[in-house]
């Protein structure tokens, strides 16, 4: 299973770093900041890579509040996440509240991007 995250988003960054502690071999890690084989691999723009969380299990690409459910089900300490947020109407609440956090930290990250661009 590969998890596609962006590590340039220092509240995305500091999340996944919390997962990646628990060194669950079957994960691999990809930062998918100006990353074109990430972009091949999930057939998603980089901006559809910035915009959500991704994973890739097998040929099957889940987004957002679906990945997250698969990476918890998959990390022991944080199965729990995944047996509350899989409950149908938690999981419609939590999509929705993820689509919203994720849109404003998209916006913020794409602002952080733009003016490391600038800068080079």
């Amino acid at each position: 299973m590969k998890v596609y995250f962006n590590n340039s988003c220092k509240i995305c960054k500091a999340e996944i770093d919390l997962y990646k502690k628990e060194n669950i071999q079957e994960i691999s890690w990809v930062d998918i900041t100006n990353n074109i084989v990430a972009e091949k691999e999930t057939s998603k723009s980089s901006k559809e890579l910035l915009r959500r969380l991704h994973i890739k299990e097998g040929e099957k690409i889940l987004q957002g509040a679906q990945a997250f459910l698969l990476l918890w089900k998959k990390i022991p300490k944080y199965k729990f996440l995944y047996n509350f947020f899989k409950l149908p109407i938690i999981f419609n609440l939590f999509s929705f509240g993820y689509e919203i956090v994720a849109y404003f930290l998209y916006l913020k990250n794409k602002k952080q991007l733009n003016s490391t661009k600038e800068k080079q």
